[in-house]
């Protein structure tokens, strides 16, 4: 008897996903292998809008017009403008907004962040409980340390400000207009508007070096 239960339930959620899935194809949303795409019953979508394989979209999630979602990505709470990319493989957790021209690239993780006209997070990176502003570059491997085991802070990144690859930025802390960040830094303290911050351990080099011999 539980069997059955579980065949009619996943029968029953079967059935609803296409019909989900002929509704979005009905209002000329371009679903690519649409049998992989998964929607819910509150999934909105704009005009000229694609969404390629294996793309799965949780609860209230707003995609807007001439927007393009790259296959394996997973949305939930999220509102998106128009002309925007995400994807591939990335992952917009609740309270994800992103203005029109943005793009969020191949695994990157949002959640409870603005990001504003015209700015790019492109790679492997973590932005929460933080505002970009417009015209921003978040370099690849850049992190929000948000969390401090306690209570989490917001990281507010402004206009024209681009981030190097492989730094972290900790909450609570705010980079102002037109500011550079050096690659691999830690960034504790405010950035002043049109400065370049870095934080970065000299190089060290030893001449002949050889590796001690095991015993």
């Amino acid at each position: 008897m539980k069997r059955n239960n579980k065949l009619d339930k996943a029968n029953a959620y079967r059935l609803s996903q296409e019909v989900l899935r002929n509704k979005a194809l009905a209002k000329g949303v371009n679903l690519i292998a649409p049998e992989t795409i998964f929607l819910s019953t509150d999934t909105s979508f704009g005009n000229n809008v694609t969404v390629e394989p294996y793309v799965v979209f949780g609860p209230k999630v707003k995609i807007g017009d001439n927007s393009y979602i790259k296959s394996f990505s997973h949305l939930e709470g999220t509102k998106i403008e128009k002309n925007v990319v995400v994807g591939p493989y990335a992952r917009l957790r609740e309270g994800t907004v992103l203005k029109e021209n943005t793009k969020i690239g191949n695994f990157v993780e949002t959640k409870k962040s603005e990001i504003n006209k015209n700015s790019k997070v492109n790679h492997l990176s973590y932005i929460g409980d933080a505002s970009i502003g417009k015209n921003s570059n978040i370099g690849a491997g850049t992190i929000t340390c948000n969390y401090d085991g306690k209570k989490k802070s917001k990281t507010n990144i402004s206009d024209n400000v681009f981030i190097g690859s492989n730094s972290s930025l900790v909450a609570p802390v705010k980079i102002d207009k037109d500011s550079f960040v050096g690659a691999g830094s830690i960034i504790t303290k405010n950035v002043k508007k049109k400065t370049l911050a870095l934080t970065r351990a000299p190089q060290i080099e030893i001449k002949n070096y050889k590796r001690k011999k095991k015993k």
